[in-house]
């Protein structure tokens, strides 16, 4: 009477397919015969686990055991048993247990198709053209398939050739002891084919560096680092595969007015002593035109007066950031004798009333002598 499939390989009913692979793995390194010459037990266990793996990790044979037991599986387990001998039964543990690990192609695989690789693209944008969004035309130098063969790498008239030293597989089949792997054929670099007659254009490698125009469209409100991602627009894959995507990465230049952090905008204003002291108006630059900015009267050089909805909005959605106005304070410069003189006689009168038109200054002194010890 044949043993539970579960408890032959030691998993539970509800085991998943990785967990199979790994105990079936240990059994088979256990009792595989090459380890356990002359000894017709292990070869037993061998094939009873071989069976049983066979039986759990086909989602319908699997289905049927569970529902039927070893009655619905007669033909199944007869077809299992006349599959071959030994060595090939541990030729197939290796495809399928350790075909993951070791990249190995099944039996009867196709040839192997390589994925085009990815490219970068370094775009440099003014401010306005990132807050705003801007399209724009880039040269990207690129492998692309050859238009002469199609990539193929044939001439015309002619066609690539089955690799006689893997037979199309792509991979051939090397063996380690007891161990037999596959890996990628040298010969035809896994592309199953070898081209007899290369082809003019490409010289047989099915692929030609061009370079393409694209136009790209820079959605409003983009910063710097990020990226915009170009489908298929990178390099030509091998042997068939897709091609590689291409990724805008933007750079946004420093800006002579305005700094960016996030959706937020900052900018200093300079304002006139006499404008700074009696209050006024000044004009102040934003991205939608300039606006007018009330300086109260006294205002202090270094004040940050803040603008709403005059920042960025931000190219993953969200309320438009604000513009903050720092106030710098100018000191006349290149004065005439006369205005010296108005000046010292500014200075003189405010002193006659003592540091109440100072405050910082007095503020600043006062807390000199206190750490002076004074």
């Amino acid at each position: 009477m044949k043993k539970d499939f579960y408890k032959v390989l030691d998993v539970p009913k509800t085991a998943t397919e990785a967990d199979i692979k790994k105990a079936y793995r240990r059994l088979a390194m256990k009792y595989h015969p090459d380890r356990n010459p002359d000894d017709a037990e292990a070869e037993g266990r061998f094939k009873e686990a071989k069976e049983a793996y066979e039986v759990l990790t086909d989602p319908h044979k699997r289905a049927a055991y569970d529902q039927y037991g070893h009655a619905g599986l007669e033909a199944a387990a007869a077809g299992a048993r006349g599959r071959g001998n030994t060595a090939d039964a541990f030729s197939d543990i290796f495809g399928d247990v350790f075909g993951d690990i070791f990249g190995a192609a099944r039996r009867g695989g196709h040839a192997q198709v390589f994925r085009g690789a990815d490219l970068r693209y370094e775009l440099e944008l003014d401010l306005h053209e990132a807050v705003f969004g801007h399209s724009v035309e880039i040269e990207v130098p690129k492998l692309s398939e050859c238009e002469t063969c199609h990539g193929s790498g044939a001439a015309k008239g002619s066609t690539p050739q089955t690799c006689d030293a893997c037979g199309g597989g792509g991979q051939v089949r090397i063996s380690q002891g007891f161990f037999q792997l596959q890996q990628t054929c040298p010969k035809c670099r896994g592309a199953g084919t070898i081209v007899r007659n290369p082809c003019d254009t490409c010289l047989g490698q099915g692929r030609v560096r061009r370079t393409r125009k694209l136009q790209v469209k820079i959605p409003a409100g983009v910063d710097t680092g990020d990226r915009i991602r170009l489908g298929g627009e990178g390099e030509a894959g091998r042997n068939g595969g897709p091609p590689g995507d291409l990724y805008v990465e933007v750079n946004v230049r420093e800006h002579a007015i305005f700094e960016r952090d996030g959706e937020h905008l900052s900018c200093e204003v300079p304002v006139s002593f006499a404008t700074a002291a009696l209050g006024g108006t000044v004009e102040v630059p934003t991205l939608d035109g300039n606006v007018a900015l009330k300086i109260p009267a006294e205002t202090q050089s270094g004040r940050v007066f803040r603008l709403r909805d005059k920042g960025v909005k931000p190219v993953r959605g969200g309320s438009r950031g604000d513009l903050f106005c720092r106030v710098v304070v100018e000191t006349p410069v290149h004065l005439s004798a006369e205005q010296r003189e108005l000046i010292r006689a500014l200075e003189e009168s405010l002193k006659v009333e003592g540091p109440r038109h100072s405050p910082r200054e007095k503020g600043f002194f006062d807390g000199v002598r206190r750490f002076f010890g004074g």
